[in-house]
């Protein structure tokens, strides 16, 4: 059993996220894998500071996060940190307008990253991630503005295909 901690209520609020209104055959395939991905990770890392580390949700998790570690590999998949870094030199308009976590887990000037599937945000602290944190990413990531620029047509889409015919 566990205490309901601040962690575990941000883990419902985000858990109460939909993506019924939104077509996600039709995101970029890339995009769409990252967006997953990156979800992943604030399940992840919620689950890690609202649960035991031993519980039965955690080793699931631990489960698809060692799987992810080959399917980021996969095709073009593989570009998405050049992607982000292309467009902070190329578009920097659009680079500043991604999601946070994003910017900072790809963006190669930042020492933010994955680390043991959990983030990371100054890989040096012990502490854990302040809770507002994790709010704020779960709004910027179901933004319904965001969320539109994930298609093949939306910006970012299209922003990778340039990114993509650009190499």
């Amino acid at each position: 059993m566990f205490e309901d901690n601040e962690y575990s209520r941000e883990l419902r609020y985000f858990y109460s996220k939909s993506l019924i209104l939104e077509s996600t055959p039709e995101f970029d395939e890339v995009l769409y894998f990252y967006f997953k991905d990156t979800l992943a990770h604030i399940d992840f890392t919620l689950n890690l500071l609202a649960y035991n580390y031993q519980s039965i949700r955690n080793i699931m998790n631990m489960e698809y996060m060692r799987w992810r570690i080959d399917e980021e590999k996969i095709g073009d998949r593989s570009r998405f940190g050049g992607f982000i870094n292309w467009m902070k030199k190329e578009h920097n308009d659009a680079f500043l307008s991604l999601p946070e976590l994003w910017r900072v887990i790809y963006d190669n000037d930042h020492q933010a990253s994955y680390r043991s599937f959990r983030i990371a945000i100054d890989p040096n602290s012990t502490s854990p991630l302040p809770v507002g944190d994790f709010r704020r990413w779960i709004d910027e990531f179901f933004d319904r503005q965001f969320l539109g620029t994930m298609y093949g047509t939306g910006k970012y889409g299209k922003l990778f295909n340039e990114y993509l015919s650009s190499l």
